[in-house]
């Protein structure tokens, strides 16, 4: 009887102790599997945008650094934006009117400083591109976005409404 119940005890501690290393394995599986996505989708917009902007090379090196530091600040904004806001989603019902305002302004300040960086790379990106190329360079991105979006929606499984 002793011996069945030091096996199940150690039964037990082994599943208590390897689960969170099997839960770590997962996450970090799952983390890679972003990285490679989000990676994945970098190199369709840069092929994308290369094929619609028609680069001449000596336009290309001057683009792509520009354009890189333009969407890492974009990236690094928005990151910030979301893990600010990450509880506000999920508790928006039991906020107080003053941290509903507070998130309302937060948003309003995101939107103001996403607009600041666009337009500064407004600036930066006529510098080093003709403006019908700049004008060229938002339409293809909200070009890519719907591509994007069409292809993750095909990719995607039915979701069933459960009535």
């Amino acid at each position: 009887m002793k011996t069945i119940l030091l096996r199940h005890c150690i039964i037990i501690s082994l599943i208590c102790f390897s689960a969170p290393s099997f839960a770590q394995l997962t996450t970090s599986k799952n983390k890679v599997a972003r990285e490679e996505r989000r990676d994945n989708i970098e190199s369709m917009k840069i092929a994308f945008l290369t094929k619609k902007l028609d680069l001449t090379p000596e336009e290309a090196q001057q683009f792509w650094p520009v354009y890189n530091q333009y969407t890492d600040k974009l990236q690094e904004l928005r990151k910030k934006h979301r893990l600010e806001n990450k509880d506000a989603k999920h508790n928006f019902d039991i906020m107080t009117d003053k941290e509903v305002e507070q998130t309302v302004d937060n948003e309003m300040a995101f939107r103001q400083k996403e607009i600041d960086i666009q337009k500064d790379y407004h600036s930066k990106f006529k510098a080093v591109l003709p403006i019908k190329k700049v004008a060229k360079l938002y339409q293809a991105e909200e070009q890519f976005k719907r591509v994007l979006l069409d292809k993750l929606k095909r990719d995607q499984p039915p979701v069933r409404e459960n009535n």
